[in-house]
């Protein structure tokens, strides 16, 4: 049974980064989504490819929910024309919200917001707060060490197999959201019965 994507959560950085192909990939990924009728929920900044994003889906007709902490509202970073804007008391809060109103999620490159966030979600995913898929639009490469170091992480037994396959990657975007709408969650009861089992043994 497919995934239904009506929604999908960006994770993604509040600088425009240094290469072009940034900036490009977080159009194409607003206008996408507005052509395929996907409502694009984010983080609400007006900055950075968060705003390259919410602006190209709003200029195609798209709807774009941002979601904001009070602070950076008030230190008016957040976007002024945005389809509806949550403003929330804090980090917390946000990324629970977020969650809330997505049927996916996508990272985007980015630095320490968009890496907390991403894992938050795999996170979720790995224990099974919710059962929603995640992906990495892998733009211009930026993500391959990180695709490498949870490739190591899974070597090492420190991340299931079950678990390091649950994150779809591709540097398409089209591609990346059809691998979504086929992911499977992982089996997190089977899984957390066996980590019972293996930590009474």
């Amino acid at each position: 049974m497919k995934n239904t994507l009506n929604a999908l959560c960006l994770y993604c950085g509040s600088s425009p980064g240094k290469k072009p192909e940034y900036r490009d990939a977080a159009a194409m990924f607003g206008s996408t989504l507005a052509a395929r009728g996907i409502d694009l929920v984010y983080g609400g900044g007006s900055v950075g490819l968060m705003g390259i994003a919410a602006d190209a889906c709003l200029a195609a007709g798209g709807r774009v929910i941002g979601v904001i902490p009070r602070l950076l509202m008030e230190k008016e970073v957040g976007h002024k024309n945005l389809t509806k804007m949550h403003v929330v008391e804090n980090m917390h809060e946000r990324k629970a919200l977020m969650t809330s109103l997505s049927d996916g999620f996508i990272a985007l490159p980015g630095g320490y917001g968009t890496l907390d966030e991403l894992f938050e979600a795999l996170t979720w995913l790995q224990l099974g707060y919710h059962g929603k898929p995640v992906g990495l639009l892998n733009v211009a490469g930026f993500f391959d060490h990180l695709v490498t170091f949870l490739g190591h992480a899974r070597d090492e037994q420190f991340l299931r197999g079950l678990h390091h396959d649950a994150l779809s990657v591709d540097a398409n975007l089209n591609q990346l959201i059809h691998k979504m709408q086929d992911a499977e969650a992982p089996d997190t009861a089977k899984w957390l019965d066996r980590y019972k089992l293996a930590a009474v043994v």
